[in-house]
């Protein structure tokens, strides 16, 4: 049986970590990059006798992100404890929450081919993060640098409602700019504060037990998931249609050889002897704290996606651009109040200033813009009147983002203000046309294709500044046209 015949089943497990200045537990930093271990203290390094302390922002947090994601808040919740052991976990177990969590029973709708799906999302709960394992093989030492250990994460598992690689990832991206809009996470796999755990099965098509999963853990690139998961989807279907059976483990990819290998037997939830934290009471919620959370949720992606496409007439490729990242989007909207052809804004949001911020190599950010919406739609509006050329203008635009300075100050300062005066402009068209009277016979004698000739010749004399749309005009009045 082809693998046609088999519906993939997929469910994910995201680790979000949170844009919390402290860890979950205890005062030390969460910044990234620092040395090894320096960002710790006796309650992240499980010293005895030290007891937890809870950052109230983790909830406030996961209260806003629970919301967005339209789940129920438990205005009681309850912390367990985890335990396994491993190098990088100091206390040999985890602090979590277990049948108790924070957030239950959201959903998130993505795009598919067949049209807009809903993705359940099962729970929503806080921990604490693990520390990092560092093998170096060339001294064959194995280190442990705990500067993440007791990081806050939220960890959101939706229901296995995907049914193909391209869906999990669909879902991912929907989620992790759901998750950066709200100012929680800062979406960067490659640091490992949004990764995920990717569960996948098969079953025949028309059955409704799902078959046996695996797990696939810690997958940093949305590139790498789609090729795991298609991996191993279509490794279950060799093993079933070989008679074999699958069996229940956790897997590793491998992205040297595109393949998934096996890394331990899946554990169940009775193997971490999961039990109530004795040092953390109950998380009790305020009515009064949901309500201001609820309060200050910024528009979400999709909403906001669907409105520009409404309110300002753009296609939905251009919305979903725009839309990308909150203050792309709000930059946006803060430049149509100056400039209202929005497609025109559009396309040169897409293509001028996508350009130099990426030439700038992430120096440079929409939060750190020297120029202002206002000078934009100055601009843009300069090029409408046909005070300045296309061309001027983006070289302009490339002055106004190094510096700052106003569109009108830099259009004096180079001279490049359009000659757009007809008088002026079919003085130099008639000069042209008398000194090459060969060439204009020509023209009229049917060589259309030296046109381009005639305009060449004017914008030289005018040095660029002729208005095209005037140089064309004119010089088709004079050659007969």
């Amino acid at each position: 049986m082809p693998l046609n015949d088999f519906q993939p089943v997929i469910g994910l497990e995201v680790h979000a970590q949170l844009l919390t200045k402290s860890k979950l537990f205890c005062g030390c930093s969460t910044e990234f990059g620092a040395e090894p271990n320096q960002n710790t203290c006796p309650v992240c390094l499980a010293m005895p006798g030290v007891l937890p302390v809870f950052n109230q922002r983790v909830a406030e947090f996961a209260i806003r992100t629970g919301l967005a994601l339209g789940c129920t808040i438990k205005k009681t919740s309850v912390w367990s404890r985890k335990n396994y052991f491993y190098p990088d976990l100091p206390k040999g177990y985890q602090i979590t929450q277990y049948d108790q969590p924070i957030c239950e029973w959201g959903a998130l709708t993505i795009d598919t081919p067949e049209g807009e799906k809903t993705v359940r999302i099962r729970r929503i709960h806080m921990e604490e993060d693990a520390g990092k394992n560092v093998h170096d093989a060339a001294v064959g030492e194995s280190l442990v640098d705990l500067n993440r250990a007791g990081v806050p994460l939220l960890e959101i598992v939706s229901e296995p409602d995907l049914r193909s690689a391209d869906e999990a990832v669909e879902y991912l991206k929907a989620l992790r700019d759901v998750l950066v809009y709200l100012g929680v996470n800062d979406g960067n796999m490659e640091e490992g504060s949004f990764r995920c755990d990717v569960n996948v099965s098969v079953m025949r098509k028309g059955e409704t037990q799902y078959g046996q999963r695996c797990e696939l853990k810690n997958i940093n690139s949305f590139r790498f998931i789609k090729q795991a998961a298609e991996y191993e989807i279509s490794r279950h279907v060799e093993v079933l249609e070989s008679g074999g059976k699958i069996d229940q483990e956790t897997r590793l990819w491998d992205t040297q050889r595109g393949e998934t290998r096996s890394m331990r037997s899946k554990e169940d939830a009775h193997d971490y002897r999961y039990f109530p934290e004795p040092d953390l009471p109950p998380l009790h919620l305020a009515d009064a704290l949901i309500d201001e959370v609820a309060q200050g949720l910024p528009e979400l992606p999709r909403t906001k996606f669907k409105r520009f496409m409404s309110q300002y007439g753009i296609p939905a490729y251009d919305a979903k651009l725009l839309c990308a990242e909150r203050p792309l989007a709000e930059f946006f909207e803060a430049c149509t109040q100056h400039y209202k052809d929005y497609k025109k804004l559009s396309n040169w949001f897409q293509g001028e200033l996508a350009r130099l911020l990426n030439e700038s190599g992430g120096t440079v950010s929409i939060s750190t813009l020297k120029f202002t919406p206002a000078q934009f739609g100055e601009l843009l509006s300069a090029v409408e009147k046909g005070t300045l050329s296309n061309n001027a203008a983006k070289d302009v635009f490339a002055e106004m983002f190094r510096e700052g300075k106003s569109p009108e100050a830099i259009i004096a300062e180079k001279g490049l203000a359009q000659v757009s005066d007809a008088g002026a402009v079919e003085a130099v068209v008639d000069d042209v046309l008398a000194k090459n009277a060969g060439e204009a016979e020509k023209y009229r004698a049917g060589k259309k294709q030296i046109f381009g000739f005639f305009v060449g010749q004017v914008m030289k004399a005018m040095k660029g500044k002729g208005n095209p749309a005037l140089v064309n005009e004119l010089l088709k009045k004079k050659l007969g046209d």
